[in-house]
């Protein structure tokens, strides 16, 4: 069966120039900049002064430019929050949101498609892939030699994925409620031995705790679940439903949820309720399944 690809072009983009790019985007983020190039997307976040977060991204370098993409909500709001800390830094923030197509297909072999600016490495969904950027007046003939040889899927099945493999989205997930380890990023975000950026005093003292005040987990559930829904021990809250899908390959309904310290070990039964409504759940290690072929 052919290797799927998803159509990721609404993203928000925005490439990085000038001599002190490095440095000032080093400042902002979670993860080392300095080791970011041009075979492999680094997954890295942005964080306030309290280590919430800002905005969750990917990015990579290039001799000369440092580019970013992000969720498609956050086009406006990321730019303005690194133009904030732009002080007497040689940087310049462009966004080409509209220049450029991004796809991202699974596999192990890299797509050739021609007219590709970029092709990178790229485990956007915890599995491996590749991320294509292309000039936007190629993207229409790029969309086709795909199809030709991968299957393209939509965003309800980009959905599935994610939430069988665990990912966190902005706006589910990922908020700017969220400290980052709480969502399962430390291990594939955050650098732990990078010099100094913004809200890593929040982040350090949390792994030197170990300990979180609540996690992202997976719920099984003989019941259609909804985001939204509380997650109670006995009379007590200790939660919420933030994504929630059919899994075929499960054959279940499934969910993420962010459960607080203390209910969020694997098998631990809650109850989820919306309105009048009550759905025994437990608590399952992420991701649901293994690893697909492709």
């Amino acid at each position: 069966m052919a290797s799927p690809f998803f159509d990721l072009s609404l993203r928000a983009k925005l490439r990085l120039t000038g001599a002190d790019r490095i440095r000032f985007l080093s400042g902002q983020t979670t993860n080392d900049v300095r080791k970011a190039g041009t075979q492999a997307t680094q997954e890295s976040c942005v964080l306030n002064t309290k280590g919430h977060l800002d905005a969750h991204l990917f990015l990579f370098a290039t001799p000369n430019d440092i580019w970013i993409d992000s969720d498609r909500e956050m086009r406006e709001q990321l730019q303005v929050r690194l133009d904030r800390y732009i002080i007497a830094d040689d940087v310049t923030i462009e966004d080409v949101t509209d220049q450029f197509a991004l796809f991202h297909v699974l596999g192990e072999l890299e797509p050739k498609i021609a007219g590709a600016k970029f092709c990178l490495r790229s485990r956007r969904l915890g599995i491996n892939g590749w991320d294509v950027w292309l000039e936007s007046a190629a993207a229409e003939k790029a969309r086709s030699a795909l199809a030709a040889e991968y299957r393209k899927m939509d965003e309800s099945e980009w959905e599935v994925l994610r939430i069988e493999n665990g990912i966190p989205r902005w706006g589910r997930e990922l908020t700017p409620e969220i400290i980052p380890p709480e969502a399962n990023l430390a291990a594939c975000a955050i650098d732990y031995e990078k010099g100094c950026y913004i809200g890593q005093e929040v982040i350090s003292r949390m792994k030197m705790s170990g300990q979180t005040r609540q996690r992202l987990c997976g719920l099984a559930s003989e019941k259609a679940l909804v985001p939204g829904m509380e997650l109670r021990a006995e009379t007590k809250m200790v939660g919420h439903v933030t994504s929630a899908v059919f899994s075929k390959r499960v054959n279940a309904p499934i969910a993420l949820a962010m459960v607080k310290r203390g209910y969020n070990e694997a098998d631990t039964s809650l109850v989820a309720s919306v309105d009048d409504t009550r759905t025994s759940v437990r608590v399952v290690r992420l991701p649901f399944i293994g690893r697909p072929s492709h």
